[in-house]
């Protein structure tokens, strides 16, 4: 009998957990740089997933160099995280990460899946939010949208992209987010990238 295995996507079309090769060659088939590499336990599956992918896949398997750190003027805070979307089409099919800035490390990735910019901000500080709570982190955040730093204060994505079967997979996201802004208390805080006086934010994707 073959041994069971857990694998974990890390990016895909839906990054989880799953059970058998077969569910997670579906998230993965045609995904550009998909990664996920499969364990022996789900209890190494599920800390590999709350981790950053780079301690588990080599920088080399995403096809491309990691992007030396710029220099940044003093007031610019090392020891944070910066959190950025990229959307192929507004809406299109959208992807957010969260870098830290003193190396420009990526700690976590989440897409592509169909949004638009501005959930993808919103989400990708929720989930530094909830990423550093679960580590015990008290780091800032950094994210040079107001319309997402407003929409967390708010605990609400106020987004007006329709709810349909092709944005179905985002809500549930959407939801699971701001369920978690609603139940947690947190210290952490948000802070404002001055793009015009520090250059793009270290967790740009790079596509302007």
């Amino acid at each position: 009998m073959a041994k069971k295995r857990f694998y974990v996507v890390w990016n895909g079309i839906t990054p989880g957990i799953y059970n058998s090769w077969d569910e997670c060659n579906a998230q993965i088939k045609g995904v550009k740089q998909a990664l996920y590499k499969s364990f022996d336990t789900l209890e190494e599956a599920e800390r590999a997933y709350s981790s950053s992918p780079q301690q588990y896949i080599g920088a080399g398997n995403r096809g491309k160099e990691p992007k030396k750190p710029a220099e940044y003027p003093p007031q610019v805070i090392r020891n944070a995280i910066a959190v950025d979307a990229a959307c192929s089409g507004n809406p299109g099919m959208m992807e957010y990460r969260g870098v830290f800035v003193g190396n420009g490390e990526e700690i976590f990735h989440f897409g592509p899946i169909f949004g638009t910019n501005n959930i993808g901000e919103f989400l990708a500080i929720v989930h530094g939010l909830a990423l550093l709570k679960q580590k015990g982190c008290d780091l800032p955040i950094y994210s040079d949208s107001m319309n997402a730093q407003l929409w967390v204060k708010k605990r609400e994505c106020r987004t007006k992209l329709p709810r349909n079967e092709k944005s179905e997979a985002l809500f549930t996201y959407i939801e699971r987010a701001e369920k978690w802004l609603r139940e947690n208390e947190y210290s952490t805080v948000v802070l404002k990238w001055e793009t015009d006086r520090w250059g793009e934010i270290p967790a740009d994707f790079g596509r302007k």
